[in-house]
């Protein structure tokens, strides 16, 4: 009933003298204990799952702390689970899926269960959610790297393979933003210092220093957000050139992208 190993099963039924809700207690609080002592542990090992609900794509990532782990059927299993609850109930964030009824518990009474169980750390350590025309949702083929891409003016096309297209794209490539506008403006700042102080390095005049920094910043822009980037499938179009040729006007309206480790 309760996964537990069968000798950890005995400890725990000679600990309650027999009384099995005691047992099941008990083992219950193993895995609280096993669980608090790991807090502090790291969890770079982990999988990926993702789910498309009508135009709402969600993605969630299951870590732990070994890859041996990251590989059990359980472990992914519950990884699946988690995502369609949370896809059914439309949970929000992390701690909404936590709080999400689950066999008589919640979400994340079984995390501390499947913690004391497997004896990692197991914690969902993302949860993404993306809405468009269409959304399509490609995972790495380790299983530890994720994307999601929504997208809008579809015009009726099936942009399935598009979409993949893109996903692929931003796997390989992991672009700051859509576009420049969505570029933080810290890092725009931190761009035109680096390309000033660059170019004064270079011995280039003061009073050139902003123009050839603005230069190097939409060269930045270009490499490093998505619909600028040159299309790693056809390097003469770029992602909003490649995805207009498929349907005028086709884009993107956002995309969200997740690596474990």
């Amino acid at each position: 009933m309760t996964g537990a190993g069968m000798m950890d099963c005995k400890k725990a039924l000679t600990e309650a003298e027999g009384d099995f809700e005691k047992a099941i207690d008990i083992l219950r609080k193993k895995g609280q204990k096993v669980s608090a002592s790991r807090a502090d542990r790291e969890t770079k090992e982990g999988t990926i799952v993702t789910r498309v609900n009508g135009t709402t794509g969600y993605l969630l990532s299951l870590t732990c702390e070994t890859d041996f782990v990251a590989k059990n059927e359980e472990f992914v299993a519950f990884a699946n689970t988690a995502i369609a609850l949370a896809t059914e109930n439309q949970a929000k964030t992390v701690e909404d899926i936590l709080a999400l009824p689950l066999d008589g518990n919640t979400v994340g009474e079984k995390i501390i269960e499947l913690t004391g169980k497997i004896g990692e750390k197991i914690e969902i350590s993302h949860y993404e959610q993306v809405e468009g025309e269409a959304v399509v949702p490609y995972i790495h083929s380790n299983g530890k790297l994720g994307v999601l891409v929504a997208l809008k003016n579809t015009s009726g096309t099936d942009v399935e393979e598009a979409g993949k297209d893109v996903a692929m794209q931003i796997a390989a490539m992991n672009p700051v933003a859509l576009d420049k506008d969505g570029v933080d403006a810290s890092v725009v700042e931190r761009e035109i210092e680096v390309g000033k102080d660059q170019a004064r390095q270079e011995g280039k005049p003061e009073e050139m220093l902003e123009k050839i920094a603005i230069g190097k910043l939409n060269k930045f822009y270009k490499e490093n957000t998505l619909l600028s980037q040159t299309f790693v499938k056809d390097n003469s179009k770029s992602i909003a050139q490649y995805l207009d040729s498929v349907s005028k006007g086709l884009t993107v309206a956002a995309f969200k992208r997740v690596a474990i480790g």
